[in-house]
């Protein structure tokens, strides 16, 4: 490992939809098949002697580990939801820790690799803990909503035009409970996948023990806060788009090379990035920058390994930094 001990910091966090696609089943051949592609760019990186620490989404995966709990609560005891974000934790790991073994191996590249289940503190207090409004798992019919809500204690609301879904707390992640290990492990060159799905949430009691919570954390906001704790200088969000855009899929639709922290709070304030899909992203980033970070890039799977030298994707970088 020693050879890579002044290689680069980083953080690479994949969206859940690198690894179940949109209009695809979601089969774990499927999920193994978008794995291998969505990692070709990182273990790219690794290559160039970067030290890093994978993340990952698990919205898709998750959605359907709902399903297999509502579908089979009859046969067996239903699982929570914060235990499906740890399985899922282990079960992605597992199939990105593998993956990027054979890729490095491939490329005759010596470098461990590891998954590492990740607690991530949250406040109890959250805002969204008294009003959740993440939509999860399957669809339900308009005449069982009452039902649900009385004998399993659901928040349920619509989604309009899509039917009635079950909503669940997105807190803000505060720390990470792992962080210095995870620190200790990428410093030393070992690829660490963490946090995947925000990483698993937990709070601290009144007696000061952590206890899980329903809810799921944003892997964005998860992996900016991650980057800071490791001492990461750059965070790649890989995404489903190449650039960051405003007026995004509108005429005037404009494309973003470069983005400052205060031109992305501008654009925040003003509405261009959506709650839903770019928002988080921003958020992290600029959180990030904040607390000491250098550069995020925002770009699509594919184009990684042109994102590193500024040939595709969006920069964003820390105010008066050329």
């Amino acid at each position: 490992m020693s050879n890579y001990a002044n290689g680069p910091i980083a953080v690479v966090a994949l969206g859940g939809n690198a690894i179940t696609r949109e209009f695809e089943e979601g089969n774990i051949y499927q999920q193994f098949a978008n794995t291998r592609r969505a990692l070709v760019g990182v273990a790219e990186l690794v290559e160039r002697g970067y030290r890093i620490a994978i993340t990952h989404g698990n919205g898709p995966q998750v959605g359907n580990a709902l399903i297999r709990v509502e579908e089979t609560r009859h046969l067996v005891p239903p699982i929570p939801l914060g235990v499906l974000v740890a399985d899922l934790e282990g079960g992605m790991g597992y199939m990105i820790e593998q993956t990027m073994l054979n890729k490095l191996a491939t490329r005759g590249v010596d470098r461990a690799v590891v998954t590492l289940l990740a607690q991530v503190i949250v406040d109890k207090n959250d805002p969204s803990i008294l009003n959740p409004t993440k939509f999860v798992g399957p669809f339900y019919k308009e005449e069982d909503v009452k039902r649900l809500k009385n004998e399993r204690g659901y928040t349920i609301k619509e989604d309009p035009g899509r039917g009635f879904l079950r909503v669940v707390p997105s807190p803000q992640p505060l720390k990470v409970v792992e962080a210095e290990t995870i620190k200790q492990l990428v410093h030393q060159g070992v690829v660490v996948i963490t946090v995947g799905g925000g990483g698993i949430p937990v709070y601290i009691d009144k007696d000061n023990q952590l206890e899980g919570v329903d809810a799921v954390i944003d892997k964005d906001k998860a992996s900016a806060v991650l980057a800071r704790e490791i001492g990461a200088a750059e965070l790649f969000i890989l995404t489903a788009v190449d650039k960051v855009a405003l007026n995004y899929k509108k005429p005037d639709q404009k494309d973003l090379d470069i983005l400052y922290v205060s031109e992305a709070k501008k654009y925040l304030a003003q509405g261009q990035f959506p709650a839903g899909s770019m928002g988080p992203k921003i958020e992290a980033a600029v959180n990030f920058l904040q607390g000491g970070g250098k550069r995020v890039v925002i770009c699509s799977v594919e184009r990684i390994h042109d994102a590193v030298e500024g040939k595709a994707g969006t920069e964003i970088l820390p105010d008066g930094k050329l």
